[in-house]
């Protein structure tokens, strides 16, 4: 894939008082200095946020990138909070709430950023209508669809035609969604590919190399045809559990085939498929783990944070995906990797990693991020953004989640 230009990304990515409330660096950074590695400092933009969707843009027109999460925007440089909308708990745990995404896309074609979205017990994707003027004015929400409980969704580009869809992952059925008017009213086509494959996680990448992007699902890919009104052919060939989003589809070792990373959303461990050719000229997949040190693995996306020219993979924890779950109170962390060919071996570099929550409660419903982790704890939630947010050149990472949300400042070496 593409890296994004910086316009792209200030619009479709996607992870407070009136200045910076907090400015630490990662336990890591004094090693990271002297190694000559990337160095990062900890904005938090609300140590009290509890929203797990998050995304940057430009959202008043005046040059600068701010940031969007929950129901409010936050304006740079200062990071003053504008509450926008209102965003209830979903079902019956008060610390998840009905925003599992927040991407930035300008919806109606007026020049301003919107925000789409989805959530989980609403079972809704929807998109948020910017309205421009006062900061403060009411964010307007608009309905897309209704096709299932959502962990989260991304915009990409599916079908090749240069624009972002959305594509979200629905439990019960694989969806995605088109932008095919924006005036002189907005009208998203609904492409359903059925429940064969549907799951935990998705993602996407060019599987067959036909130059087509294929949708991976935690049973497999769905084949993208070579016209549009064909059917999308699934290949039930793998089973990834419950998978964290995006599934990446990516050529890893340099052998021209595309291979497949996720991470385990509800488990520990962050793995790769191989994919090889068989005696019998089918596609054979050979797990391999990039690293099983840490649980939660629930947002991943591809990076040059270090400017390089070769693009990272970034994630980390999600914190609390629930409560109660392998790894929930271990250390919060955001880690990149990068798969050295010629060693072949991927190489983990830490960016941020906090305190444990050592005295959490044992029960699940005592449970609360904001409380049982450290104050100002980092971590990831259901996305990340990596967009260069203060100007100077490199890619920078927005990281909402319940422990709050939190910028992380690409410092250079």
């Amino acid at each position: 894939m593409l890296r994004p230009s910086r316009k792209l990304l200030s619009i479709m990515l996607s992870l407070s008082a009136a200045a910076v409330v907090g400015l630490v660096e990662p336990t890591s950074a004094r090693a990271q200095q002297k190694s000559g590695e990337l160095r990062w400092k900890k904005h938090s933009i609300n140590d009290q946020s509890p929203y797990e969707g998050g995304g940057a843009a430009d959202f008043n027109g005046d040059g600068k990138i701010d940031i969007f999460s929950g129901d409010s925007w936050y304006e740079a440089p200062k990071w003053t909070k504008h509450k926008v909308r209102d965003v209830p708990a979903s079902g019956p745990n008060p610390h998840y709430h009905e925003d599992f995404a927040d991407s930035p896309l300008d919806v109606n074609g007026d020049g301003r950023p919107d925000i789409v979205t989805c959530n989980y017990f609403g079972r809704r994707v929807g998109w948020v209508e910017n309205p421009g003027g006062d900061a403060t004015q009411p964010w307007i929400e608009h309905e897309i669809d209704t096709p299932g409980n959502m962990e989260t969704g991304e915009l990409v580009d599916i079908n090749g035609d240069g624009k972002p869809d959305f594509l979200p992952n629905t439990g019960n059925v694989v969806v995605w969604y088109e932008l095919t008017h924006q005036k002189p009213k907005v009208v998203w086509t609904k492409h359903d590919l059925g429940k064969e494959g549907a799951g935990h996680g998705v993602g996407m990448g060019d599987i067959n190399r036909d130059g087509r992007v294929d949708i991976i699902t935690p049973k497999g890919w769905y084949e993208q045809p070579a016209t549009a009104s064909d059917k999308w052919e699934f290949h039930g060939e793998f089973q990834l559990g419950a998978a964290g989003v995006l599934i990446h589809g990516r050529d890893v070792d340099g052998d021209k085939l595309t291979d497949v990373i996720w991470g385990m959303g509800h488990g520990f461990g962050l793995y790769w498929l191989k994919q090889s050719t068989g005696p019998d000229g089918k596609r054979v997949w050979t797990k391999q783990v990039i690293d099983d040190t840490f649980s939660q693995v629930h947002t991943q996306l591809f990076a040059d944070l270090d400017g390089d020219g070769e693009q990272e993979l970034v994630t980390g924890k999600r914190v609390y995906a629930h409560e109660v779950e392998p790894g929930a109170t271990d250390p919060s962390v955001v880690f990149t990797f990068q798969y050295d060919q010629s060693a072949s071996k991927w190489i983990k570099r830490e960016i941020y990693k906090s305190e444990p929550a050592a005295n959490a409660p044992a029960a699940a419903k005592d449970r609360w991020a904001l409380k049982d982790f450290p104050k100002g704890t980092a971590g990831t939630g259901l996305q990340m953004a990596a967009i260069d947010i203060d100007g100077d050149g490199d890619l920078d990472l927005v990281c909402p989640g319940k422990s709050g949300l939190y910028l992380l400042e690409n410092l250079g070496r």
